[in-house]
């Protein structure tokens, strides 16, 4: 077991460590989605967080860890990290791109007052390249991506005033998993 929670860190430190945080790094992951097809998203929001490298692994209990940072009408108002916790059938890591859509000033304030959490009930819209099943906080998913060059999309409706999507990066994950993602945020 302690062979499996050291291989865990290790790939989360590794994914953190190739994702360092450069400004033109979030207009990067921006332009890759808007390309993916919600450029309509980022102009009708009222604001979104956006997390350029996400890194997951897991063997049996697997875990996420990604920095964000927090967009009002554009302007960039805080930072965010995201973590997650799953346990169930699990093996492998991956990197993803995530942006969070605000409908509004009240889920944007819902996000941003203290720690925020999606239960396992909530869903991501997967933006894929080349293969993907379902991508959700409660896992259930088996991806693998062509890249981030060819990503495409479709839905985007709005739960309670939030719309999530995922784009992966790279790696290989199995999982029928329960967990959520757990928000923290930083007022700049």
């Amino acid at each position: 077991m302690k062979s499996i929670l050291k291989a865990l860190i290790f790939g989360l430190l590794m994914t953190l460590f190739c994702s360092s945080v450069y400004a033109d790094e979030y207009s990067d992951t921006k332009k890759m989605f808007e390309e993916a097809g919600i450029s309509n998203m980022f102009n009708s929001a009222y604001g979104y967080a956006l997390f350029p490298t996400i890194g997951k692994a897991g063997f049996l209990v697997g875990g996420a860890y990604g920095k964000g940072r927090v967009y009002e009408q554009g302007k960039h108002i805080g930072d965010t990290a995201m973590t997650q916790a799953t346990v169930g059938f699990q093996l492998g890591g991956a990197g993803f791109s995530q942006v969070v859509f605000f409908q509004d000033k009240r889920a944007l304030s819902e996000f941003t007052n203290g720690n925020f959490e999606f239960g396992a009930e909530a869903q991501a819209t997967a933006i894929t390249a080349a293969a993907g099943a379902s991508a959700n906080t409660s896992g259930s998913s088996a991806t693998a991506s062509g890249g981030k060059n060819n990503a495409t999309t479709a839905g985007g409706d709005y739960n309670k005033g939030m719309s999530t999507f995922t784009i992966t990066k790279g790696g290989l994950m199995y999982e029928a998993t329960v967990g959520g993602q757990k928000f923290s945020f930083t007022k700049l």
